[in-house]
């Protein structure tokens, strides 16, 4: 992890200070605060395999990628920055948006763009190759510049994956950040297939965006002792036999995946030290197990104990 922030420095020297530190953590960029008197600003910047994630966060502000910038590196970038507070007047390809908090957007480092932030912000950017993104330079022109949100299911799909990736991206193992990033990359580029109307539901990165939206709705109906796999397959408009399916590399079928989250849901409640520790049943039926016997054999099958010892051990070891 690095950290960059204007903090220690006097309000005179934040200014070119700041203009140095964007350029070298993105790429060059003129950069025009809105401040007399410049607020403190950081970027803290991790690495998920190929991808940077960055979180910025600073005061108004204008960032220009001109040609006089793009000729000094060249540099064949995408960012794909996911506003978290403010809103960020973004222009590039002939196309002007505007890009509220919750939204996400996309620029190339290849051609001019801007970038306008007229209030006190917060976003994470997230950098990688253009040669990482499979679409095409078309594709790619028609969706820069263009506000993506949770009005439609596979971008929701990919804003719920950045807002996890952004909070999660210091504790990624380094086995897992390249494919994790190449995750992100293959559901940028079904977004934009989506918009084109070219994306193929057997395509492979489709399968997988298919796999996580749907992982993604079964963890938020954990809870839900209601939830089939019917149910699963009809909130996504897929027969339930092309559910199956899309669990078959998965190594455990669809209910089973269900069980072994809600398992472990459950056995880090259990493990919590706490002075008012929940009653195995309660545990049990926050998470969707309607039978308490049902649940301490599953429990012991995945376990080798039972719920209620599990929960002793843990609460003897906090004491």
């Amino acid at each position: 992890m690095s950290v960059v922030s204007t903090a220690p420095l006097s309000v005179s020297d934040r200014a070119d200070y700041w203009q140095d530190a964007v350029s070298r953590a993105f790429v060059p960029l003129d950069v025009v605060l809105h401040e007399d008197a410049p607020a403190a600003a950081s970027i803290v910047t991790r690495q998920v395999g190929f991808m940077q994630v960055s979180t910025v966060t600073a005061g108004p502000q204008t960032v220009t990628r001109s040609p006089r910038m793009i000729a000094r590196d060249g540099k064949e970038t995408l960012a794909l920055t996911l506003l978290h507070r403010g809103t960020a007047e973004r222009s590039q390809d002939g196309r002007d948006a505007v890009v509220r908090p919750g939204q996400f957007s996309l620029s190339d480092s290849r051609r001019p763009f801007s970038k306008s932030l007229r209030q006190a912000f917060s976003l994470t950017s997230f950098h990688f190759p253009r040669s990482a993104l499979a679409v095409t330079d078309l594709e790619l022109q028609a969706v820069t510049a263009t506000p993506f949100g949770e009005d439609e299911a596979l971008s929701a799909l990919l804003a719920g994956h950045l807002k996890r990736l952004g909070r999660s991206a210091g504790s990624v193992p380094v086995a897992q950040a390249d494919r994790l990033a190449a995750v992100t990359c293959d559901l940028l580029a079904c977004l934009i297939q989506e918009r084109q109307g070219r994306l193929a539901p057997q395509e492979p990165a489709a399968v997988e965006a298919m796999l996580l939206r749907v992982k993604e709705y079964m963890l938020q109906h954990l809870a839900d002792p209601d939830l089939s796999l019917v149910a699963v397959a009809a909130a996504h408009h897929v027969s339930l036999r092309y559910l199956h399916k899309l669990f078959e590399s998965e190594g455990a079928t669809a209910a089973r995946w269900i069980q072994q989250q809600r398992l472990e849901c459950c056995r880090r409640e259990l493990a919590r030290a706490t002075s008012h520790a929940p009653t195995v049943a309660t545990v049990a039926q926050s998470w969707g197990f309607a039978n308490a016997s049902h649940f301490s054999r599953v429990f012991r099958l995945a376990y080798g104990t039972s719920p209620r010892e599990y929960q002793a051990a843990a609460r003897g070891r906090s004491r």
